[in-house]
């Protein structure tokens, strides 16, 4: 018996072996049907899938055979690697000097005949073989070698498309644990920053009553400005907060919520804060709802106070309304508001993107709220859209994956 060499290439061959995280893998039922597809078409009892690693010969798919692996010193498919342009066909093993001798023909599982076809990667390195094995003495035809080719192929996409497979699985973590990275630096961002802004709003307030009166304009103007700039930081601290948490949001199970008494909790809300200003007009139906509340209540407390918000009319309107289908529920939020301009339509869903445009209370936004309902409807399957006049109103429509 005539022991193998190894390949020039082979630390670079064995590195790349290990760049596809196959070897001790578990069956996979697409490896399994090549090879009982390549035994059928050759019409062999057994048919393989192996790789060799620096010590041995193991089998991904083993049709046919029991054992998982042999020493690589036995292996025919290491003697198929060195030529990794051929394919190796032993027509007999019994009357060829490198395997007469070999343990694998003399006994168990009796390999008297051999065909096998390297797997070549798209930079060239031969990791192993697809091959196909007889106890007796055969040949094969041309048809039957181009036929055993084209499935060595398939099972070279198959590993090409694994080490894809992984690289995506390792960029999701990375960008999982950066984004946990980034939830846990904002949530101390609001335990750092917004106690000290609130105690900034609280003393400027408190300077305003309690000095306000001896101070001239120009230190009322001073004590004014650092109470607006503290206020639009901590709602830009708010906003980022509820962005980064969105996610965490989404994990929450979904909860039975019936319409519209769900829309009267949200509209009370906004009622105390606004007074009889605001008017609303919802959908009267009643709805049973299988939905993430938690999630849903952030989407349209946004929509409604932005509403709200940039809205100059004496009387404010807020409609609501909802439908369903099989496979989505649907709402809207429509108000009567200051309008967007078609070019600024395009825009508003993008984070930290806010119009110049000051709000009722001669606010700017932070360019967090839209961003958020955004990233909170598309992760449950759903999609929003905007239509608007200038001057006239907004209406914004979601969908939500049911």
């Amino acid at each position: 018996m005539k022991k193998p060499a190894k390949p020039r290439n082979e630390e670079e061959r064995l590195k790349a072996l290990n760049k596809y995280n196959i070897l001790d893998t578990l069956p996979e039922k697409e490896f399994d049907d090549i090879t009982k597809l390549a035994s059928y078409i050759c019409q062999t009892p057994i048919s393989l899938v192996s790789f060799i690693d620096p010590k041995r010969q193991w089998f991904k798919s083993h049709h046919g055979l029991g054992a998982s692996e042999t020493p690589r010193e036995q292996a025919f498919c290491a003697h198929a690697i060195l030529k990794p342009d051929e394919i190796l066909v032993v027509p007999d093993s019994r009357k060829d000097k490198r395997f007469a001798e070999n343990p694998l023909v003399t006994g168990e599982p009796h390999v008297i005949f051999y065909a096998g076809v390297p797997l070549i990667t798209p930079e060239g390195f031969p990791l192993g073989t697809l091959c196909i094995i007889d106890n007796n003495p055969r040949e094969v035809n041309q048809d039957q070698l181009e036929a055993l080719k084209a499935l060595a192929d398939q099972v070279v996409n198959l590993l090409e498309l694994r080490k894809s497979n992984l690289a995506l699985e390792t960029t999701k973590k990375e960008l999982e644990q950066r984004n946990n990275n980034l939830l846990d630096f904002a949530y101390v961002v609001s335990h750092d920053i917004k106690s000290p802004l609130s105690q900034i709003i609280g003393l400027t307030n408190v300077a305003k009553m309690d000095y306000g009166k001896i101070l001239d304009a120009k230190g009322n103007q001073v004590i004014d400005l650092i109470n607006r700039s503290s206020l639009k930081l901590k709602a830009l601290v708010d906003g980022i907060l509820n962005y980064y948490s969105g996610d965490k949001i989404l994990i929450d199970h979904k909860d039975d919520i019936e319409l519209p008494d769900f829309f009267m909790e949200i509209i009370e809300f906004f009622k105390n804060e606004n007074g009889e200003s605001c008017q609303f007009e919802f959908t009267p139906e009643k709805h049973q709802l299988k939905i993430n509340k938690t999630a849903l209540e952030q989407i349209l407390m946004n929509l409604i106070g932005n509403g709200i918000k940039y809205n100059e009319k004496e009387n404010i309107q807020i409609k609501l309304a909802f439908r369903q289908d099989e496979k989505f529920y649907y709402f809207s939020v429509a108000d009567n508001g200051m309008g967007i301009s078609k070019e600024d339509q395009e825009e508003i869903f993008e984070l930290f993107k806010h119009l110049s445009k000051k709000d009722r209370f001669g606010n700017l936004g932070t360019g967090v709220g839209l961003s958020t309902v955004k990233k909170l409807v598309e992760r449950q399957n759903g999609q929003i859209s905007v239509s608007s006049t200038v001057g006239e109103g907004s209406r914004f429509e979601f969908s939500i994956g049911r």
